[in-house]
Formats: structure tokens, sequence, C-alpha cells
């Protein structure tokens, strides 16, 4: 009996997706022991069996589910003039099951690499979601969001802005089911959102927070971005 995505190609044209996580040694206290694929629809679920050597010396068995979507990259755009941020408000299903009362979030523009480097993946995604071409990125730092089940890593940059670059609709691509809307806010409003629930996206929190803290609104930089900490 063959099964697609292990022995013989899935939908996607994947093949071998059991075999991710058995060639493990960075850790010498987990040895993996078996992979089961138990779905792989658009992305992939996993249930892996390892052997795990506690920190008083004794071994047990355990068994974790991992939820593989592969790897994504977010971008804060900011327009440091005018002290504006300009975001995506887009319906997202999952939240709205689970309390959000409309499933209307307001995010930063983000997207699965989708095999390119997460510069380029990026740039792709603020052309698309909000129709602006990206100059010169900073990046942030890259973080595992939900490290109890998920195995994304999301790499997070930060770019300026200005009416100019804005030579698009956005909006997403229709054909993938996206509808997207462009919201540029006063960089103080998003700032405050983050506080009164307005803003409940993590990656947009997170990068709107930075913005403040150590990025392009904060008193440790001037205006041209000169980091101003050593003067």
């Amino acid at each position: 009996m063959t099964t697609p995505g292990i022995d013989v190609p899935d939908a996607r044209g994947r093949i071998g997706l059991d075999r991710t996580g058995r060639d493990l040694t960075g850790n010498p206290d987990v040895v993996v022991r078996d992979v089961e694929l138990i779905a792989a629809a658009w992305h992939v679920l996993r249930r892996t069996t390892f052997d795990y050597r506690h920190a008083d010396g004794r071994w047990t068995t355990e068994q974790r589910e991992t939820y593989d979507r592969g790897d994504g990259a977010t971008v804060l755009l900011y327009d440091p003039d005018r002290r504006t941020v300009l975001l995506t408000r887009q319906f997202r299903f999952p939240v709205y099951v689970n309390g959000h009362p409309d499933g209307m979030l307001i995010e930063t523009a983000a997207g699965l690499l989708d095999d390119d480097a997460p510069a380029d993946a990026i740039r792709r995604e603020a052309t698309e979601e909000l129709g602006v071409e990206v100059g010169e990125l900073e990046h942030v730092f890259d973080v595992w969001m939900s490290p109890g089940s998920v195995t994304e890593r999301l790499h997070f940059y930060a770019a300026p802005y200005t009416p100019a670059s804005r030579t698009g609709a956005g909006g997403g691509v229709a054909d993938e089911g996206e509808d997207i809307e462009a919201v540029e806010l006063p960089f103080d409003e998003a700032l405050a959102g983050t506080v009164d629930g307005r803003i409940a996206d993590a990656k947009t929190i997170m990068l709107v927070q930075w913005a403040a803290l150590h990025g392009p609104f904060s008193c440790r930089r001037s205006r041209n971005g000169a980091d101003l900490a050593g003067r």
C-alpha cells in the first residue's frame, strides 16, 4: 500500500514527509524513534515519538504533534516624516472561531517564504498586499511564534515607505482567496492599539513596540535612522 506524501507524491508533489526530524543529532538528550504523517493537505501534521533524558538522568518516551506550514516573513512599513505605519486588515477565520468579534485583524504585511529568501519573500508580500515597492530592509529579529506545536519561524523586518512608493493597488492575490485592505495609521494610534486591543496580532504588536523602543520612532534614533545611543 502506498501513501501520498510518503511513498508517492501528494497533491502538492511532496514525498518523504515522514522523514523530517529523524536525523536530528543536535541534542544528546533527545533520540527520535519514529515520525508519523497524520495529515498533509496544504500544510503537514506529524506525530513524533522520541526518548527524552530529564535533568535527573531518567529517560522517558514522549510524543509531540507538530504543524509544519513552512517559515514566513513580516514587515513593518513606516513613514518617518509623517509618523505613520501602513498595515493590513483582513478576515482570519481561526481567530473568528476562537472568540474574536468579527475575525477582522489589523496586521503587518506577512506571508510564507515559499522557497524564497526571507527578504525576497517579504518584498513580494508587501507588493501583493499593500502595493508598496520596498527599498532597503532592516532585519529586526527571527522568532518561533508558537513553539509548543507549530514549527514556523518568522523573520521580522522594517522598512520605510512614502506615498510615492505605493505604486500598486495591493489587496492580496485574489486567486488565493485574499481580500486585504490597506490601513494607514498614525504611529501613536497604532501603539495605543497594541495596548487597548484594537491590534491583537502578535507579530504586529511586536514590531510596533520594537519601533517605539528601538526602531524608527524611538528617542534613540534621529529622523534619518541613525542610532543616537552612543552620542
